[in-house]
């Protein structure tokens, strides 16, 4: 049984420049997340996708590999995860090396944890699902989500729910763009990471950061402080 961890990291993020290299409590982001991996003892290759030689540079320098660079048809903003996947996939299996497993770990998950990472690997081994990646609930309930026409007027997307109390109200969860557990097989058949049969491992918000903005990447920083005290 063999698994591979794939860390998909291009140059050309947008709203943070370099996000995928950015100082982040003291060393690249990036490196957090190659860290976690070979911790882990989970994967017998540890590899990073990216498009940059500075990224890739970087990524070496902290234990991964980076065997080839990534084709310019998946460095753009309209290649999915599941495209930059499968080409590295196909791409050790040019060269005669196959996994059963693996493994996208965001290069900006520095809150990704170990224990989380192996009960992952478990359940996908253990209840053979096509997936396995985390989830955190919304804070607020969206079912009382209101929206802001041009002057700013107020109303309610679902007003049936008005009068509903919070309780009452379904649970809903959003990916916590973390990592994602899978089956190499069903990736290349069904060509998405929310598959047929995908499990949800519940976090709490505490480990939980979307990094889209500075404000954002001071948010994670206390987060994973906290995390490691």
């Amino acid at each position: 049984m063999s698994s591979i961890a794939i860390i998909p990291a291009r140059g050309g993020s947008k709203r943070i420049p370099r996000k995928n290299i950015i100082d982040f409590c003291g060393r690249p982001m990036i490196a957090h997340s190659i860290e976690t991996a070979l911790s882990s003892g989970l994967f017998s290759e540890v590899m990073v996708s990216t498009d940059d030689a500075e990224i890739a540079d970087i990524a070496i320098k902290y234990g991964a590999k980076v065997p080839f660079f990534r084709s310019p048809q998946n460095s753009d903003d309209y290649a999915t995860t599941a495209d930059v996947l499968i080409e590295v996939l196909e791409a050790y299996e040019v060269n005669h090396r196959f996994f059963e497993y693996g493994c996208c770990i965001y290069p900006t998950a520095p809150l990704a944890q170990l224990p989380q990472l192996e009960k992952g690997f478990e359940l996908l081994c253990n209840q053979q699902y096509d997936s396995v990646f985390p989830v955190v609930s919304f804070s607020y309930p969206v079912w009382r989500a209101i929206t802001l026409d041009a002057h700013n007027q107020v109303a309610m997307e679902w007003p049936e729910y008005y009068n509903s109390r919070s309780q009452d109200l379904k649970k809903l969860y959003h990916d916590a763009g973390q990592w994602y557990w899978f089956n190499t097989n069903q990736l290349k058949d069904q060509r998405k990471l929310y598959m047929n049969k995908s499990f949800g491992l519940e976090l709490q918000e505490i480990e939980v950061q979307d990094i889209d903005n500075m404000v954002d990447l001071k948010l994670a920083e206390l987060k994973y402080k906290l995390l490691k005290s």
